[in-house]
């Protein structure tokens, strides 16, 4: 299916000049720099800026998703209910809002950041020093859509391979310090044995 079949795609807000943070009457405000390398959004860590007169299209909420249009890494990432007030998206980050009934919004992020879809935006890609991906090449893109049960599988799946390789690293960095402290011992005992070695009688 369509991309455009499935969701409606809608750009961010346009800023005018520099967001300037404001206080707690300010709107919550989520920028590109806002969502991490492993494409999770924290809300406690979003400002709030003083803007009036927006339209709702530019807010999201649980559900949305959103995509980044610019940089090396044009991945999607789905808003989950810690977000718990609308927020404004800014360009060049875009909205998309997944029809609930065809697709879910963890497995259209998900369909968005696997390797076809990445290969998709490396063809369509525009800019020399600042890559930037076209509306068009999100209208057109072609994913694969399996019922709801399925894409809830294949994305609860991703979860857990993901958490096995978290803690695969984990570990494997646990027993690299704990080399490092047996070496260090054994050095420290070799040293205080030469050192007695070499002691007068």
């Amino acid at each position: 299916m369509r991309l455009a079949d499935v969701c409606a795609i809608q750009t961010g807000y346009t800023a005018r000049g520099r967001l300037e943070p404001a206080a707690a009457e300010g709107v919550l405000a989520i920028q590109l720099r806002d969502i991490s390398p492993n494409g999770l959004v924290d809300p406690e860590r979003l400002a709030r800026v003083q803007l009036e007169g927006l339209a709702d299209r530019y807010f999201v909420r649980p559900g949305d998703v959103l995509f980044r249009s610019r940089g090396e890494r044009n991945t999607a990432s789905a808003l989950d209910g810690r977000l718990r007030e609308p927020a404004l998206a800014v360009l060049p980050l875009m909205v998309l809002r997944p029809n609930r009934e065809v697709i879910t919004p963890e497995y259209l992020a998900w369909a968005i950041n696997q390797p076809p879809v990445q290969r998709h935006f490396d063809l369509a890609a525009r800019g020399t020093n600042i890559r930037m991906i076209p509306r068009s090449s999100l209208d057109d893109l072609e994913l694969d859509v399996p019922d709801i049960k399925t894409q809830e599988a294949i994305v609860a799946l991703d979860a857990l391979a993901e958490r096995e390789r978290e803690l695969s690293q984990f570990a494997a960095e646990t027993r690299r310090q704990m080399m490092g402290l047996v070496l260090v011992e054994r050095a420290s005992r070799l040293r205080t044995r030469t050192r007695k070695g070499r002691s007068p009688q």
